[in-house]
């Protein structure tokens, strides 16, 4: 007997749910919202993606790979780590704001901040800030040795600034903040850039 192919795109269903998170959070988000978003029942939600923990997950994946490049990917374009990072805040102003089609804020940023989520959840959700980090730090890493940075400057510091920087901006524009007012915030950031002198 030939089981019956699932009458859902699992795609679809997955942007769904990633949208339902990222609005609500893990614990707030009930298989109720889930399978209401995602136009289907709870068996073929378990079926499809394991548990609510594992659709969370593959959900933060999903929001890594599909939002995060319009912010997180200036950091390659830039031609110095000034510029990318002047970008990098200045596409965050714009699309951290709410939209029609998303939340406002970054799912990462503001995931698993809290004691009530699975470990899991949030040694993931955890991992992806971390890596934000890592690449702030490894550009402005290059920035040194491009004799762009002084070599005297802090890399740990000034990474951990503009990832704080870009936190605050989410948690702001969860809380309503404009892109207008976001540009503000960039704008200050990049004034505390390291001179030369």
């Amino acid at each position: 007997m030939i089981g019956r192919p699932r009458a859902f795109d699992r795609e679809v269903a997955l942007r769904a749910a990633m949208l339902v998170f990222w609005r609500k959070g893990f614990s707030a988000a009930s298989m109720n919202d889930l399978c209401d978003a995602m136009s289907i029942r709870s068996p073929s939600l378990y079926a499809a993606f394991g548990s609510k923990e594992a659709l969370y997950l593959e959900a933060v994946e999903h929001y890594v790979q599909t939002i995060g490049p319009p912010i997180w990917g200036k950091l390659a374009e830039g031609a110095t780590a000034r510029a990318s990072i002047e970008a990098l805040l200045m596409a965050a102003a714009e699309i951290l704001p709410q939209s029609p089609s998303a939340p406002a804020g970054c799912m990462a940023a503001l995931g698993a901040v809290g004691d009530e989520w699975p470990a899991p959840v949030a040694d993931v959700v955890r991992r992806v800030r971390l890596d934000m980090l890592g690449r702030l730090r490894a550009r402005l890493d290059a920035a040194v040795t491009d004799s762009e940075l002084p070599p005297s400057t802090d890399t740990e510091r000034l990474s951990r600034f503009y990832l704080g920087v870009y936190q605050g901006m989410a948690i702001q524009a969860r809380d309503g903040a404009t892109a207008e007012e976001l540009n503000g915030v960039a704008e200050a950031a990049m004034a505390a850039w390291p001179s030369d002198s």
